[in-house]
């Protein structure tokens, strides 16, 4: 005979829960379908089918795609880590970072998620590219003076799209054919007459 008692004192199973790994693994598995597929073409579902959770629960933590698109954009890889040093050499540095993170990582690149977007949904590659600016303009200004950093963080977010459309996107033309070196050093002297008047006397190119 069942003891009552006893049996209303089984433990409950319970389902752990754990908010900030879930969320950790919607951003990712979001960084991965936008660089793959761009904005229109990733839907809330393929989030979360790769993240292992619902499509509840990826609501109820972002709200909309678009709030969970704007949360899952990374920041350009390896920026911040370029904007640390002497300013001197920060177009160098810029460059080679550039050029390493694509030529190891391109398909998986915030750039081409932009890139990709725009194929699709202006509106969509505008809001990404805005965050892109911001995200990238934050960074540079712990490091340059305030005179038009705006403006010039955008021009060198303009060149390395451009980049990245010919080289990496298109694979043709000029761009796509030459030594990664050779890229980072056409790219670093660019840079310099971008930054140059913000950039120490002695760094400002010449001629």
């Amino acid at each position: 005979m069942t003891n009552i008692e006893d049996a209303g004192e089984a433990p409950k199973r319970t389902r752990r829960r754990d908010p900030e790994a879930h969320r950790a693994a919607i951003l990712e598995a979001a960084r991965h379908a936008l660089a793959e597929n761009g904005y229109a073409r990733t839907t809330i579902r393929d989030v979360a089918r790769r993240a292992g959770v619902t499509h509840g629960l990826v609501m109820r933590h972002f709200g909309s795609k678009e709030q969970l698109m704007l949360a899952a954009f990374p920041e350009p890889p390896g920026l911040a880590e370029a904007a640390a040093g002497d300013l001197a050499t920060l177009p160098e540095r810029l460059a080679a970072v550039f050029v390493r993170r694509m030529e190891t990582g391109a398909a998986e690149d915030p750039l081409l998620a932009v890139i990709r977007s725009a194929a699709t949904n202006e509106r969509a590659a505008a809001m990404l590219y805005d965050e892109m600016r911001r995200q990238s303009t934050r960074v540079l200004e712990r490091v340059l003076p305030g005179e038009a950093l705006e403006v010039r963080a955008d021009l060198i977010s303009s060149m390395f799209i451009g980049v990245t459309f010919e080289r990496y996107v298109m694979r043709t033309g000029g761009l796509a054919l030459i030594d990664p070196d050779e890229l980072a050093r056409h790219l670093a002297g660019i840079l310099r007459h971008i930054l140059a008047p913000v950039l120490p006397m002695e760094a400002q190119p010449q001629g």
